[in-house]
């Protein structure tokens, strides 16, 4: 790993999507001028996080590391902002400057964020006050906060202590432990582009999963979550029994809640300065690989077919609350890497081979069976782009998170790699990850928006759970894959991420259903009945095979026999079947 002088902090920030707007709203201790707070003066020591740091040390140190202290320091997001004004004729505005540095817009200390040189440090990124002062959130996305433009400091702490320097109160919006609180983080975590392209959306799929759903059992506490999570409770990880403040009439009792706001991205220069830059990296990195421990599970399998064995790749969004990858997505790129090895370890197959430095985007465009992760762009004429203000239109590629919990089955996604006829002796798999992809740093550099010496800061990363290696079963190697009649011989990241579905039977939607080599669809007989899916024993013998229903035995195999099983009544509504006045049978 190249180093940009001392420390460099490596990987990327997501790229410009931010949102203007926020703006104050009424209430608080400030003075007024007719009903509206007064905005304070700039150098007002209650806006600077230093302020903060002689009572919450430990919340400064993890916020000075973390992107969102970063946020207007970027250079990706400063070449893309430059870049966006530029081709925009400054139509861009605070679009991206106004979640980059929100306080320094809402203050009148730039419109664009092409002066950020000008701007005092302690006003730029997302700081303590932008948040601990939120009262109230208008919409659904592009930063849509409301400041009270007061000294009260929020929190999550429902009988919170006054201290000389500001006040405190309680505020649901900044309690992970309420769904308001994923509302305050959506604020700025879902984008839609001038446009009007819905660009990142992960505010929009966390409201869409079961995550977000209050508890059934507790109607009078409509604001609490049953299966949920927020989104502190995944990026904010709580200590309790903690102390909070060092400040008199704290007590020692307290969650303390992580400031680190792991994710995916770290930063791409010394930050804050040259003598620090090192421990924060190394602080941000240990959030983050926490993150990734229980993010994803992965199954991988290989199953004999006539023409041969062939590889399955099994892939679930497994803990985010969100679908996997989020965000900007549409800078990031993510993959799988498959290698399938014969006697003496010959390469039979290989996909998503990606050396360090070639752009993810590149080696897909001629590996046909690379499975790629991202958002593509493309603009009015249907061609691809990288900058999103002339995007219009994208495609996604992501691992979605579940609408219900009952619904988990379905969120798993698979791709199938065929292999030449020879025996298979070792498959190895990992998922890798760039917080950027490098066509798009390229499109930077290219501009002249960028520093060329940025590219070597990026580094690819794997998801652990995603990492295996598949040998053929052996009862004597507790390493080896395991049999299953449904799947072939398979390893997993842990035995809940085994098998995904259990039969046919489980899948509800024809698309699902279809997609399973073992599985067919049944059309319903009326209307009102949609359909099922069915499906036969692949690996199997002629009892097991009778057994199972729409199953017949060929004298070869165990096939799909839509007809069969029906009763008389079922198979004369069915299209293609007929009662023979015994059983039902192919008309």
């Amino acid at each position: 790993m190249r180093r940009l002088g001392p420390g460099l902090l490596v990987a990327g920030l997501a790229a410009c999507t931010g949102g203007g707007g926020g703006g104050g709203g009424s209430g608080g201790t400030a003075g007024t001028t007719g009903g509206t707070p007064d905005l304070p003066d700039p150098s007002d020591e209650v806006l600077d996080p230093q302020s903060c740091k002689e009572c919450h040390p430990k919340h400064f140190a993890q916020w000075q590391g973390s992107m969102h202290a970063y946020a207007a320091d970027d250079p990706v997001f400063l070449a893309m902002n430059a870049r966006g004004q530029r081709e925009t004729q400054g139509a861009l505005g605070d679009f991206c400057i106004g979640c980059h540095a929100p306080l320094a817009v809402q203050l009148g200390l730039t419109q664009d964020g092409l002066n950020l040189d000008e701007v005092p440090q302690h006003l730029k990124g997302v700081t303590c006050y932008f948040c601990h002062n939120t009262t109230d959130v208008t919409d659904t996305h592009n930063n849509p906060l409301t400041l009270a433009w007061d000294r009260v400091m929020r929190g999550n702490v429902s009988d919170p202590v006054d201290s000389e320097f500001h006040e405190s109160a309680y505020e649901p919006g900044l309690d992970g432990r309420t769904l308001k609180s994923g509302d305050v983080c959506g604020a700025c975590h879902d984008i839609v582009t001038p446009s009007g392209l819905h660009l990142e959306r992960t505010y929009d799929e966390w409201l869409g999963s079961f995550y977000s759903n209050p508890d059934p059992m507790q109607p009078k506490l409509p604001d609490q979550m049953f299966f949920g999570q927020t989104c502190a409770n995944c990026h904010m990880d709580g200590t309790k029994a903690s102390t909070i403040a060092d400040a008199p009439g704290v007590a020692g009792n307290r969650t303390y809640h992580d400031h680190r706001f792991a994710g995916v991205d770290v930063a791409l220069t010394p930050f804050p300065d040259e003598q620090t830059a090192l421990q924060y990296e190394i602080d941000q990195r240990e959030a983050i690989d926490k993150v990734r421990q229980t993010v994803l599970c992965a199954s991988l399998c290989v199953q004999p077919t006539m023409q041969g064995d062939q590889v399955v790749l099994w892939l679930h969004n497994e803990f985010a609350g969100h679908h996997w990858p989020s965000g900007a997505n549409q800078d990031r790129r993510a993959w799988a890497e498959v290698i399938v090895r014969g006697a003496g370890g010959a390469e039979l197959f290989a996909s998503g081979v990606v050396p360090d430095g070639v752009p993810a985007a590149e080696v897909a465009a001629q590996d046909p069976d690379m499975w790629l992760f991202r958002d593509l762009l493309r603009d009015d004429a249907g061609e691809e782009v990288h900058m999103f203000w002339d995007a219009r239109t994208l495609e996604a590629s992501q691992l979605p998170v579940a609408d219900t919990f009952f619904g988990d089955p379905t969120t798993w996604r698979k791709r199938v790699y065929p292999v030449a006829s020879a025996p298979i002796e070792r498959v190895t798999v990992r998922v890798r990850l760039r917080p950027m992809g490098l066509e798009v740093i390229d499109s930077l550099i290219a501009s002249g928006d960028l520093d060329p010496a940025i590219r070597d800061a990026f580094e690819t990363f794997d998801i652990p759970p995603t990492v295996l290696t598949w040998i053929p079963p052996d009862a004597n190697d507790p390493g080896a894959a395991t049999l299953s009649e449904a799947y072939g011989s398979c390893v997993s990241s842990s035995p809940v991420c085994a098998s995904p579905f259990i039969t046919c039977e489980r899948l509800t939607a024809e698309e699902t259903c279809t997609q399973e080599a073992a599985c067919s669809w049944v059309p319903g007989a009326t209307e009102a009945d949609p359909g099922r899916c069915h499906g036969c024993p692949t690996w199997t013998n002629a009892t097991t095979c009778e057994d199972a229903s729409y199953c017949r035995w060929d004298g070869n195999a165990c096939v799909f026999e839509p007809c069969a099983d029906l009763t008389e009544a079922t198979c004369n509504a069915t299209a293609g079947c007929a009662w023979d006045g015994a059983e039902c049978g192919p008309a």
